[in-house]
Formats: C-alpha cells, structure tokens, sequence
C-alpha cells in the first residue's frame, strides 16, 4: 500500500502498532494530540492533531488507503468531555475517508459496547449493543456509524471489541479476556491484509481458555490467536481474593467499567493514570 494513516499513535496500542503498519505502507502518517513515545521511523511521519477538529484531520487522511483509528480518549469520564474525540472524532475520520475515497477504517472497538451483558453469556458479534459507560456507548455509535457508511457509502470497516490489552494479564478477570500485543498486531494485520470485508465486528481477544465470548467471527479475517492467559492463571489466582458475585464489576463483561457510574473514572479509582489511547 501507498498509505497507512494511524490515529491515536502515542497511546499504549497505537505504539505497539506503529512499526508493523510502517511496514505495510510506502508511508505511514501517525497523528496523536499528545508526542510520539519514540523518534519517528524512517517512512514514518507524525502530526499533531486533534481529532475533533476536521480541519486538521482530514487533510492527513488524503491519499490513504487505509486508516487505522485508535484515537480516543480510553476511559470513563462525563459525557461533554468524551462527545469531541470519541464522538466527533469517529465521525471526523469516516466522513474524511470518504471524501478521500479511503478503502477501509479499521477502529479500536472495545467490549464496553458490550459491557453490562453477564459473563455467563458468550455474546455473539451480533448481538444487541448493551454499553457499560459513556466510553462503551461512543464505541457503539462509531460501529453503526462505520455499518452505515459501508450501506451507504461503501466503505470498508472492521471494528475490533478490544478487550484486555496488555503484555500480560494482570488479574482474574483477564485471564479470561486478555489480547496480548502479538495477538492485537495479528488482528490489525489480517484487517488491513483480507481482501474483503465489508462490515465486520471482531473481538479482540486472545485464544483464552476462559474466553467469555464467541469469537468465530475472527475466521472471516484468518485471525488465529497464539497466546492464552491460561498461562498466567496459577500466577493471577494465587494473588486474587475471593470473587464476589454480587459485584456487577465482576459479574458482567465490561468489568470495573461495568460498575462504575456514568461520567466517573473506574481507572482513577484503581489508581491507573488516564491516557489517550485506543
């Protein structure tokens, strides 16, 4: 491909994602409102910019072929201040790639669009949209915003139920719904490397023992995950109290998120810095 764009390029998933998509593309444009977390790489250009703002998104996105969107604010928080980079922001860069005539935006879903169904529920990708939060409710406007946009429009959208990131998993509950960052990289490489997909929902999950979803729907892409937080489960378990199963947190899938109140930071209540992120 000629190019790639990348949103949300300093947060901790775009870093991860920044030297595999530089070598898909003749060019990568990596934008974030925030520095990169490292030196640019020798095909990669980044831009300061704020995705709320169309006029400073949508000049990047000329000529891409693909846009990898993980720009967002990737937390809890009131409604007026999630509305410009997790609403606006999603619009900014679809009605951009269409203008532009973009193949495909590949975006940073994430399973609290999801998030009050319990676990005992192995939810299909279909399913009903059920939001835990604000955040969890700006991803399932941007999934039927990028379903429209393919009926309408025809452009390409593959949405990924990110569950838990990270390089290992760091409690009970993501032994269960881990994506380790060899996985997550797999992901957006079969999403950008498929030759179709339309309109395609995929959770972002690794192949866990203890997955509480149904993610056949990651065949479509060829996505075969290779790590299981099983692996970690002595480790995790050892460490852990007792669950307690009248804590919606722990009984439904969006986890914290899921008992946290509207507008109130569930990772400011465990003590994790807030990031612009994916």
């Amino acid at each position: 491909m000629k190019k790639i764009v990348l949103t949300g390029a300093a947060g901790n998933l775009g870093d991860e994602l920044r030297a595999m998509l530089a070598g898909m593309a003749d060019e990568l444009v990596s934008t974030d409102i925030a520095p990169l977390r490292s030196d640019a790489l020798s095909n990669e250009t980044y831009v300061q910019a704020d995705l709320a703002q169309m006029d400073q998104i949508k000049p990047l996105i000329a000529g891409a072929d693909m846009v990898v969107h993980f720009g967002a604010i990737v937390d809890e928080l009131p409604f007026e201040q999630m509305w410009g980079p997790n609403f606006v922001g999603s619009y900014n860069v679809f009605q951009s790639a269409k203008e532009h005539g973009c193949r495909r935006v590949i975006y940073a879903s994430s399973i609290h669009a999801m998030g009050m169904y319990p676990k005992t529920d192995p939810i299909p990708v279909d399913a009903p949209h059920r939001p835990d939060t604000w955040y969890g409710l700006a991803k399932c406007f941007t999934e039927d915003l990028g379903r429209m946009y393919w009926d309408k429009d025809g452009i390409e959208s593959v949405h990924l139920r990110i569950y838990s990131a990270t390089s290992k998993p760091g409690n009970a509950r993501a032994v269960g719904s881990w994506l380790s960052f060899d996985d997550l990289r797999q992901l957006v490489r079969k999403s950008i490397d498929t030759p179709l997909v339309g309109f395609t929902i995929v959770y972002g999950i690794s192949d866990n023992d203890r997955a509480p979803v149904d993610n056949t729907a990651g065949r479509v892409l060829g996505y075969r995950p290779t790590s299981n937080g099983e692996d970690y489960a002595e480790e995790v378990f050892a460490k852990e109290p007792p669950s307690d199963p009248q804590d919606i947190g722990q009984m439904c899938h969006g986890g914290p998120f899921a008992s946290a109140k509207l507008g109130v930071s569930p990772m400011a209540q465990m003590g994790i810095p807030q990031k612009d992120d994916g």
